[in-house]
């Protein structure tokens, strides 16, 4: 569960962002809406996304032998483009974002938000880390513990703070006790 919170809580904010960002650079207003829409982008990136892609995979995989690598690549990248547009069109029609104008408030949108989630899988891992530490300080204070007593370190945080201290790794401390 709490994994689920983390990633649903990161991904709301990196999405909130995207929307403000698109809102910036392109004609689409998004304004307030934009927490709205994050909220809808959010649970269509998370449920909806994974299963449309799948979808447009599976279409695309029927003549995956008569396409050359090159033309493998576009597929895919236009399968990439198109999931992005039903998501963007999802957004659009659940949320109070308004749309103008074909190519800046239809197609730039996609793209910008293809820019987006591939930012967002490079840095997601240190992202939700950072996030289940904060969710587990905040439930360690709510229930009265303290927040070092939530999660008791494991052995490679132990090795990790005895590296810092003296900076040396457990192999190097062995070798120098091993000497003298």
């Amino acid at each position: 569960m709490k994994k689920w919170i983390v990633r649903f809580l990161t991904l709301l904010i990196f999405n909130i962002v995207v929307l403000l960002i698109i809102g910036w650079l392109t004609p689409a207003h998004v304004g307030w809406a934009a927490l709205w829409a994050g909220i809808i982008m959010t649970v269509l990136v998370i449920w909806v996304k994974p299963l449309v892609a799948r979808w447009f995979r599976s279409m695309a995989a029927k003549s995956a032998s008569q396409r050359t690598k090159i033309g493998e690549k576009l597929v895919q990248a236009l399968l990439a483009i198109a999931v992005a547009f039903v998501v963007w069109i999802g957004t659009v029609l659940f949320s109070g974002v308004h749309v103008s104008g074909w190519f800046w408030g239809w197609i730039l949108p996609p793209v910008i938000l293809l820019v987006g989630w591939a930012i967002y899988d490079v840095i997601d891992d240190k992202v939700e880390a950072r996030a289940g530490a904060l969710y587990d300080r905040a439930t360690a204070g709510l229930s009265g513990q303290k927040p070092d007593a939530a999660a008791p370190p494991s052995e490679a945080e132990k090795r990790g703070r005895r590296e810092l201290d003296d900076g040396l790794t457990d192999e190097q401390r062995k070798m120098l006790d091993d000497l003298g």
